[in-house]
């Protein structure tokens, strides 16, 4: 049983590699595979619209299916940097890892299959991931959509989210105003100095 979460991204990586039944698969999580199915099976629907009603239930159906089997790992891969500090260390590793991993699959599965709009939905998948990643680290970093001894039921994690995207929306609003604020102030020291 593993101690403590990894606080590096050195050492997040190594536990995945090295450890992956403790990292990913006692850490499957549920919550990633339910969530990201249904919205990436959407995306991928809407995507392969203007090829038609087939191709878009082909690509909804093997976006579903793809997400259901492998999301939950991925989900557990992001609760593995969650811990890392500095924070912004965890979030870029997440979001080039999980990315890296996660769509060169979904690009060969939707290759193979036959996805009508295979650009377009790949690039609309890869955004997706990006601030979805970002997201999700924020939200496990506030105690939500986590699985394991601090999870708690989805219910909870859905009942706090409208708060949750609210704080991580409004983020970068706040910490530009800080800067704003910061400089405001060095430019009148440097002011008063001269």
């Amino acid at each position: 049983m593993r101690e403590a979460e990894p606080v590096s991204v050195g050492a997040a990586l190594r536990w995945i590699v090295f450890h992956p039944w403790d990292a990913l698969g006692k850490r499957w999580n549920y919550k990633a595979a339910i969530l990201s199915s249904i919205s990436r099976a959407t995306l991928f629907g809407l995507t392969n619209l203007s090829a038609g009603p087939d191709a878009a239930i082909a690509a909804t159906t093997t976006e579903l299916c793809f997400r259901l089997a492998t999301s939950g790992f991925y989900g557990a891969m992001t609760q593995a940097f969650r811990r890392v500090e500095p924070a912004r260390a965890g979030a870029v590793a997440a979001i080039v890892v999980l990315p890296l991993v996660a769509h060169s699959l979904e690009l060969v599965v939707h290759w193979w299959r036959g996805t009508a709009v295979l650009g377009p939905s790949m690039l609309a998948s890869v955004l997706f991931t990006t601030i979805s990643t970002a997201f999700n680290l924020f939200a496990m970093r506030h105690g939500a959509l986590m699985v394991g001894r601090e999870g708690r039921s989805l219910l909870s994690d859905l009942a706090v989210m409208p708060r949750l995207i609210l704080l991580f929306v409004t983020i970068p609003m706040r910490r530009s105003s800080r800067g704003v604020a910061l400089q405001t102030r060095a430019r009148g020291v440097v002011e008063a100095l001269e």
